[in-house]
């Protein structure tokens, strides 16, 4: 019996592994829609659209900030055509210090202090979520009518969006970056070839520092590979629900007024403001030239910020799917989103038992038929076939952050299939941690990930 019960886990576990890797495929098959960067020398100065950089910190390192706002004010764009706005909380006073500082040596850095949502001038906020059906989460269920909202990156961006909405109209574009972002100088220019065709932008990332560590060379492959290599083909000419990366992402400020904004309640906003924007038909297009961002530098950190990652997707693909108006079927198509971190989890035991059950039937004292076995070795094949994609892939972005070819294949040498199966495994503490979350429905406070200035160098570079 106990014989039987493996049989039939092993044939499930494999034909799980097989899915995942079609998934994938999937997404490898659809269109990019890139940014077309030739456009750039046919720009006029006169028409370029004006565009807010708005810059949520929390508690952070005073040498990042610098960083990130070094290479913001380096923005080859009409100085009166953007603004920059770093947007601390209130009681932050150890970052509004910091970003005091700054502001001596970065005269164009402006800073909009988010107050409590107690205050008055979190009215506009609530009066534009009355009027707007789009505002779910503000309608119906458990944080109806709830204006409690979490401290974060998520509630920093609402408060801001909406004060600049009252003053200043909605005839301009919103981007935003993380703490630690650093920004190409043709990094608006691009925005403003994009929008010409598409309704989102999203620039591809790139991981600054992965040499730094061991855990370093292995978060920043995930970036390597999904962020820049396989995000892309979420865009498809608008046939696939996509989300969105939480930096270097671009909206027009009359479409993010119309759908509502940001939804405060989800651990990260990044999926699910990507995919009622979908269902809204707007098309996403993807800014090829990167964003450079640092990773932590010990595995326990990149877990507890997977965790959130994880716990966000759950809560994104699950009721706010049906309450953003999506259809059935166009719902399970959202979920595929989360399949490939998913298989890494199946990726743990279908790889070691498909290459097992293998080696028994050639030895002939395997219990598994030919079509088990040949379910086995399509799934190594097709692994074969997606690792070799994947590293050339990565090995082509290495050149985005290094120069020397030695510390490029240094790089690759340090990501090697056997460390990366055994990184893989660590992903399934974030994706049950995440999950757990989501179930006991928590995620609305998390630690912050610590930036430690890692990626200076491409700014003194310049």
């Amino acid at each position: 019996m106990n014989e039987v019960f493996l049989h039939q886990a092993y044939i499930i576990c494999q034909i799980l592994y097989l899915f995942s890797f079609l998934a994938i495929f999937y997404f490898l098959t659809r269109k990019i829609n890139w940014v077309d960067t030739s456009k750039i020398s046919l720009l006029d100065p006169q028409s370029l659209p004006k565009i807010v950089l708005l810059y949520p910190v929390l508690r952070e390192d005073e040498d990042t900030m610098h960083t990130t706002i070094v290479s913001l004010g380096r923005m080859d764009y009409p100085k009166d055509k953007y603004r920059v706005i770093a947007i601390p909380n209130f009681d932050d006073g150890d970052t509004i210090a910091a970003l005091r500082r700054l502001q001596k040596e970065l005269h164009f850095l402006e800073i909009m202090e988010v107050p409590s949502t107690a205050d008055p001038s979190w009215n506009v906020v609530w009066e534009a979520w009355n009027n707007n059906p789009k505002t779910y989460w503000w309608h119906e269920g458990k944080f109806k009518g709830c204006k409690d909202l979490p401290p974060k990156k998520t509630r920093q961006l609402i408060y801001a969006f909406y004060t600049l909405v009252e003053q200043d109209g909605t005839d301009w574009i919103l981007d935003y970056v993380d703490a630690d972002s650093i920004t190409p100088t043709n990094h608006f220019k691009l925005a403003a070839i994009g929008f010409q065709d598409y309704d989102v932008l999203q620039s591809t990332n790139v991981v600054g520092n992965p040499l730094d560590t061991f855990a370093t060379s292995m978060h920043a492959y995930d970036h390597m590979c999904w962020d820049g290599y396989v995000y892309p083909h979420m865009s498809d000419d608008g046939r696939h629900p996509y989300y969105v990366l939480g930096k270097g992402t671009f909206f027009r400020a009359t479409d993010l007024v119309d759908l509502g904004s940001f939804n405060p309640w989800i651990t990260i906003e990044d999926p699910e403001v990507g995919m009622r924007f979908w269902v809204n038909g707007k098309r996403l297009g993807i800014i090829a030239e990167p964003l450079i961002e640092e990773v932590p530098q010990t595995f326990l950190g990149g877990i507890i910020q997977r965790n959130r990652w994880m716990c966000g997707f759950f809560q994104s693909l699950s009721k706010p799917l049906k309450q953003m108006g999506m259809g059935f079927w166009h719902r399970q198509k959202a979920r595929i989103n989360i399949v490939p971190t998913l298989s890494l989890a199946v990726n743990v035991v279908g790889l070691p038992t498909g290459a097992y059950a293998l080696y028994r039937y050639i030895l002939g004292i395997g219990p598994f038929s030919i079509g088990v076995v040949a379910l086995s070795l399509l799934n190594i094949v097709l692994y074969i076939i997606l690792m070799g994609i994947l590293y050339t892939s990565a090995w082509k972005r290495t050149s985005l952050v290094f120069s020397s070819v030695f510390l490029r294949i240094r790089y690759m040498l340090r990501v090697n299939p056997l460390f990366l199966f055994l990184y893989w495994l660590l992903w399934t503490i974030p994706i049950a941690f995440g999950f757990g979350m989501f179930l006991a429905g928590k995620g609305r406070a998390w630690k912050r990930t610590e930036k430690v200035d890692a990626d200076r160098r491409f700014v003194l570079a310049d």
